[in-house]
């Protein structure tokens, strides 16, 4: 119920954001887009009282993004939508290896700056999302954080200490690529999670464990 809760909430958010964005700016006519592509997330563990920090493996895993794209003048726009990323980690002991899947939705309001360029223009932009985690999977085998994997299983999302992984995560986006008059584009990202999603952790936790995603898309705006 609470994942079912999450991924309405997330879409309902996305729904009113692009009810907001139909009608046509002074800038020019809004457009919307689809854009899909390669995750190649992982996680950054940083250890504040040590002062280090240390990345996992990057897993694979995919994303799907719908947007629209609201001219704010001749260079300028803003891009809500809402995406369906795939996210997690690779970590490996000797010939140990568990690979963590987490399905998210994602709510990204990005700012971004348009140059024209030949038969297109090039665009780069930034802006915050709001990301909901509704679904989980481990798979792999050995011992890691002191508990043994073997096969597949599925992941706790909860705040609780015993649970795998928190349920929000707050953070910014980063992108750029170019895209033709036509409307087909291609572009690359970077996602910097800002939540601590250890389960159970508080302002006393020295270890944090954020996102860190990069991503490379095709698309079409429309």
């Amino acid at each position: 119920m609470k994942k079912v809760f999450l991924v309405a909430a997330a879409f309902i958010f996305g729904s009113t954001v692009y009810a907001q964005t139909t009608t046509t700016s002074s800038a020019g006519a809004t457009r919307f887009g689809l854009k899909a592509g390669v995750n190649l997330p992982k996680y950054q563990f940083t250890d504040d009282d040590a002062n280090t920090s240390n990345d996992t493996e990057s897993a694979v895993n995919f994303h799907v993004t719908g947007y629209a794209d609201v001219p704010l003048s001749g260079m300028f726009s803003v891009q809500p939508g809402i995406s369906l990323q795939g996210k997690g980690a690779k970590y490996t002991s000797g010939n140990n290896e568990l690979t963590e899947n987490v399905l998210a939705v994602e709510v990204p309001v990005n700012f971004v700056l348009n140059v024209p360029a030949g038969p297109g223009k090039f665009f780069l932009g930034a802006g915050p999302y709001a990301g909901f985690n509704v679904a989980g999977q481990l798979k792999g085998e050995g011992s890691f954080f002191g508990i043994d994997y073997e096969g597949e299983t599925d992941m706790n999302i909860g705040n609780d200490s015993g649970d795998d992984i928190k349920p929000l995560d707050f953070g910014f986006n980063f992108l750029t690529g170019y895209q033709f008059t036509s409307g087909f584009n291609i572009g690359a990202g970077y996602g910097l999670g800002l939540t601590n999603l250890r389960p159970g952790s508080t302002s006393s936790t020295n270890v944090e464990k954020n996102n860190r995603v990069l991503s490379f898309s095709v698309g079409f705006a429309f």
